[in-house]
């Protein structure tokens, strides 16, 4: 699978592990479709492993997991339709993010890496955090002082080095981006493309598992998982099991909406897209990485990003609640903006919900 970088074309080189291109600082990317395949499909792996050709490893690699995908799906009503939900809240360490830890975690290991380091106070870092520990894999991860709750407790708990720096979230960018440059593998889950092939596989369980689905609907942070879901059923359309993809839409916090802003013509600045907070704490990106190659593949009619209130999404946390289903507020994003894209976009409907109630609080 070849990787080069999205502005300059510069190939990801094999001896080095940079998070942006050294030549114009451009982020790097899958060149072609993913790889997909029924015949290679191997069926006596679990989860999300017995898709592992399409990841990118060897028949022979035997892959550090912790039992990532197969992720419940069922189906609910809303506004007497049906609507289905991806549960990806029930991965290992709660998240979606698990999909992409384990097959970057993969990538670091074939490649001899034992030292890395990491910037995520939330799902992301306690997601690397055990795949790490499950590989051997020396982590530091960089978070903001301030940061509490069950994320930084996983963290912990898995055994990463946990390195707390003053001031916002960003703060914690800078060092980590400073540490990297004593020759650390930055191995970030926003920048380096090596986790998207693992998001591509709830796209494959999705087309093995439903009839069809009209349309994706998705929280965007930086916007690796509506990202990787495309580039999987770009795989599907690119092996002709699918004419054409699912209509995707991407939804933020009205709060911190800076890609729903760029989707309409704007380019807000860090401090105008982000002035307020928001209970979706997973989605509060100033510069999501991912959406401009997002909005670059939705054009005008293959999907579109929408924002919702914050009492919006309190009250999406209590219907799904009601419904036996506790995720983060970040994953009732999806749920929240049901009632504008009802009747507007592509039937069924499947909603990705992203992490589980159990991480937030």
């Amino acid at each position: 699978m070849r990787i080069e970088c999205v502005t300059c074309g510069y190939p990801y080189p094999e001896d080095r592990l940079p998070h942006l291109c050294p030549e114009c600082g451009g982020l790097f990317d899958f060149v072609d479709p993913l790889h997909f395949n029924t015949k290679d499909i191997q069926t006596d792996m679990p989860g999300m492993w017995k898709y592992k050709s399409s990841l990118g490893f060897a028949d022979g690699y035997q892959p550090v997991m912790l039992g990532e995908g197969a992720t419940p799906l069922i189906w609910v009503n809303k506004l007497d339709r049906k609507i289905g939900l991806k549960l990806e809240s029930q991965n290992p360490t709660g998240s979606y993010k698990d999909r992409g830890s384990a097959a970057l975690v993969n990538y670091l290991a074939w490649r001899g890496i034992t030292k890395t380091v990491e910037d995520s106070s939330g799902n992301a870092g306690a997601s690397f955090a055990a795949y790490a520990a499950r590989a051997g894999i020396s982590a530091h991860i960089y978070i903001p002082a301030n940061t509490r709750g069950p994320k930084r407790e996983q963290i912990a708990m898995f055994g990463a080095h946990i390195v707390e720096v003053a001031g916002p979230r960003s703060a914690a960018a800078k060092a980590v981006i400073e540490a990297a440059r004593d020759e650390v593998a930055y191995a970030s889950h926003a920048y380096l493309p090596f986790g998207l092939p693992g998001i591509a596989t709830i796209a494959y369980e999705i087309w093995q598992t439903c009839e069809g689905v009209g349309s994706i609907v998705a929280p965007v942070g930086h916007g690796g998982l509506l990202y990787g879901i495309i580039k999987g059923f770009e795989a599907l359309e690119a092996g002709k099991y699918i004419q054409r993809s699912p209509y995707m839409v991407g939804v933020q916090a009205q709060a911190c909406s800076p890609a729903v802003a760029m989707y309409y013509g704007g380019e807000p600045g860090a401090e105008e897209s982000c002035l307020q907070t928001t209970v979706a704490d997973g989605v509060r990106i100033v510069n999501p990485t991912r959406a401009r190659k997002i909005i670059e593949w939705m054009g005008r009619d293959r999907g579109h990003f929408v924002a919702v209130k914050e009492a919006d999404i309190h009250k999406a946390l209590s219907e799904l609640s009601h419904m036996g289903v506790y995720i983060e507020p970040t994953a009732a994003l999806a749920w929240a903006a049901l009632g504008e894209l009802i009747g507007k976009i592509p039937e069924p409907i499947m909603l990705i919900l992203s992490g589980s109630g159990l991480k937030y609080h």
